[in-house]
């Protein structure tokens, strides 16, 4: 008996061991036994079934692969290998002058005249200047701006490849702050245009061009914000607003989408130290289209002109002339004696709600509209005049040529 029991008591033992192993390493291999990872007491469902060998392959490589499309999504390398080789640097030699002039801002720093003086007796020296250019046709025609350019004498242009070539000036509109150069070359390597109407605020762009001469440069960001106006600028202002680092130098450079299309010249920045504060501003490529068009045709660029003095409506304003708060428009401060919209019979403080058609509630937008109409044609403008509203035909004129008043930052 004692034998017995000595056998019975090693076999349970044993058998509790081979358990306990078993729980252990292979619970599956018990009855009712579950995987690790599973909530002890819940039934094996569909959703809490342990998951195959054989189904782990596809689960896992669609994330991956997500994960690939996404940085592939997100990479501006392609657009950037696209864009960049029309870009260029422009160097410029303007007018004889002092060195401390030939600074530009620079000449007032006082640690600028501490080594070359005020000006007084030093020897003239040209003046040199650094900007970018877009190259929009094989047969070397590049888009820059008017600032980058202006007053120059000498204007060479710095191709991708290294390539030096002579530029000289086609064409420039001071009003849109918009030149066109010319280079003797062919089959250049040139930009692709996009289609800035089509543009959202939030979009990936790229800036590129020639910042502070420190070679080509190629900085990201998203289109901030549409139309910009009253900036100060130009006199034709409509802005795309970007957070791309724009610094001096970046000057006619481009501003592209993420597949390397071109959708604006880079022109200028808000800054309070010279540098890029992620507030810069392009010339839409559609306007650029325009401008560039009438300057390769005619050597100028054509507008339409009706010869008023407007002013944007405020609710002060519009209270002051006994109109609604809310009348949406552009009030008429002044109206040129004998031009278009004189003879027409529009008076000083008419409030004009539309051009030809198209709603207009600010000066920058009336400007634009007008601008956009052939001289000679005939365009109706909606008027609200004493709170009536009426309308009268104009005979639209070619838009005299003059500078802005507002100096290019």
């Amino acid at each position: 008996m004692r034998r017995l029991w000595l056998t019975f008591s090693q076999a349970v033992t044993v058998a509790v061991a081979v358990v306990f192993v078993l729980a252990t390493f292979k619970p599956d291999w018990l009855p009712g036994g579950q995987a690790p990872g599973l909530s002890p007491g819940l039934p094996t469902t569909e959703a809490t079934r342990p998951v195959p060998p054989s189904s782990v392959t596809p689960d896992v490589l669609p994330t991956t692969t997500a994960i690939a499309a996404s940085q592939g999504a997100t990479s501006l390398a392609q657009a950037a290998r696209r864009a960049a080789p029309s870009v260029v640097s422009v160097v410029t030699t303007g007018t004889a002058q002092s060195q401390a002039e030939a600074s530009g801002p620079q000449g007032t720093e006082p640690w600028f005249r501490r080594f070359f003086g005020e000006g007084n007796g030093n020897p003239p020296v040209p003046s040199t200047g650094m900007g970018s250019a877009v190259i929009v046709s094989a047969d070397g025609y590049l888009l820059t701006n008017n600032h980058v350019i202006e007053g120059a004498e000498r204007i060479e242009v710095v191709l991708n490849d290294g390539r030096r070539l002579l530029a000289r000036t086609v064409g420039a509109d001071p009003e849109s702050d918009l030149a066109v150069l010319k280079v003797d070359a062919q089959g250049l390597p040139m930009v692709t245009f996009g289609q800035s109407d089509a543009l959202q605020v939030g979009d990936l762009v790229l800036a590129i061009g020639n910042p502070f001469n420190v070679g080509q440069t190629v900085t990201s960001g998203i289109v901030s914000a549409l139309g910009r106006s009253g900036l100060g600028l130009n006199t034709f202002e409509s802005f795309i607003q970007t957070d791309a680092a724009i610094n001096p130098g970046n000057s006619g450079g481009a501003l592209v989408d993420a597949e390397g299309r071109l959708l604006g010249i880079n022109t200028a920045i808000y800054s309070r130290s010279g540098g890029s504060m992620g507030i810069g501003f392009a010339i839409p490529v559609v306007t650029a289209r325009q401008v560039m068009d009438g300057l390769i045709r005619n050597g100028v660029v054509t507008r339409g002109w009706i010869g008023v003095q407007p002013r944007d409506l405020t609710p002060e304003l519009a209270q002051s002339i006994q109109i609604a708060e809310d009348t949406r428009g552009v009030l008429i401060v002044g109206v040129l004696d004998d031009g278009p919209a004189s003879v027409a019979g529009v008076r000083p403080g008419d409030v004009v709600q539309q051009v030809a058609g198209h709603a207009v509630n600010s000066t920058a937008q009336l400007l634009n509209e007008v601008a956009a109409l052939p001289p000679q044609s005939r365009a109706n403008l909606r008027l609200l005049r004493a709170g009536r509203a009426i309308d009268v035909q104009v005979k639209v004129a070619q838009r005299p040529r003059q500078r802005p008043q507002a100096e290019q930052k």
